[in-house]
């Protein structure tokens, strides 16, 4: 059994943002949820990154032990103009629709090349790493925090956090570009795939509401992350404000990967029930709608 010292003590029962060895979280998707069942969490949303992989298994264990297991997914997109990233969750999509699994596929393909690319580049200056290892510490959907984490291996950071500052954050001496995805073509994808579409984590993104939430409204987005680890009072209620402005559902989560990896443990931040009973809600009426069909075109180098 894991250590749990990392699992939170709260009366919290719900986490709506959590990760698993289908992308880049350190623990398993049933193990996973043996960690929320400890940790005293009734409901958890499985949102790997680019991959619904996990979520088969991570629901089948969650109907054993009585914790719902919400299928979700994160998927990871580009602002225009190279002014940063943003995130987009996907909650109760139907993850095995098959136009839903080609986009997912091409997607795992760019960050499966970019990797490649990316140690090709760090092992050109020196560096004694693997794509061999990277692929071994992923298990699933490569990342660059398997590359960082083969980077700590090798003593060339301390840290994750460390290695991302040191050799592959923008900007860093192995830093290769994602290939880009828009949030909007991101929130198309979701809600063709009958999910409810969230902006994550949107107050790390400087002036979001003009530049990222105006536009993402108006392509189909439902919900706001505005209860999400360690946000403090003010940028909750801000959030919260934005959220009513824009009809948004307000969700939450820790964003939990493992121990070391964020600063919330799991189940460390409290989510209202209301986000998961409007969420529920959300989904149902989007299933009583005919789907807008859309399949994401090969992502382009940029």
């Amino acid at each position: 059994m894991a250590n749990t010292d990392h699992i939170s003590t709260t009366n919290n029962t719900i986490d709506l943002h959590t990760h698993s060895t289908a992308s880049d979280g350190l623990y398993a998707p049933a193990e996973l949820v043996r960690l929320a069942h400890e940790a005293g969490l009734r409901i958890i949303g499985l949102a790997d990154h680019d991959t619904v992989g996990g979520l088969a298994e991570a629901i089948t264990v969650g109907q054993q032990l009585g914790v719902e297991v919400i299928p979700a997914i994160e998927i990871n997109t580009d602002l225009p103009n190279k002014q940063g990233e943003a995130h987009v969750l996907g909650y109760f999509i139907d993850y095995h629709q098959p136009e839903l699994q080609e986009s997912l596929r091409l997607l795992r393909e760019a960050r499966q090349l970019r990797g490649e690319r990316m140690v090709q580049k760090l092992r050109e200056m020196g560096l004694n790493i693997t794509w061999e290892r990277v692929r071994e510490l992923a298990q699933g959907s490569v990342g660059r925090p398997h590359v960082a984490r083969a980077l700590i291996e090798g003593g060339y950071a301390s840290d994750v956090s460390d290695a991302f500052d040191k050799w592959i954050a923008p900007g860093r001496p192995g830093y290769i570009p994602r290939y880009k995805l828009t949030p909007e073509n991101a929130v198309r994808l979701v809600r063709s795939a009958y999910g409810v579409p969230v902006l994550a984590h949107s107050a790390n993104i400087q002036d979001a509401e003009e530049r990222v939430i105006v536009p993402m409204v108006e392509a189909g987005m439902q919900g706001l992350e505005c209860f999400y680890g360690q946000y403090d009072d003010q940028t909750v209620g801000h959030l919260l404000g934005l959220a009513e402005k824009y009809h948004l559902i307000p969700t939450g989560g820790s964003d939990y990967h493992g121990p070391n990896m964020h600063p919330t443990p799991l189940g460390g931040r409290f989510v209202p029930e209301m986000c998961v009973e409007r969420l529920r809600a959300q989904a149902a009426a989007n299933r009583q709608q005919p789907a807008k069909p859309f399949t994401l075109p090969p992502p382009a180098e940029g």
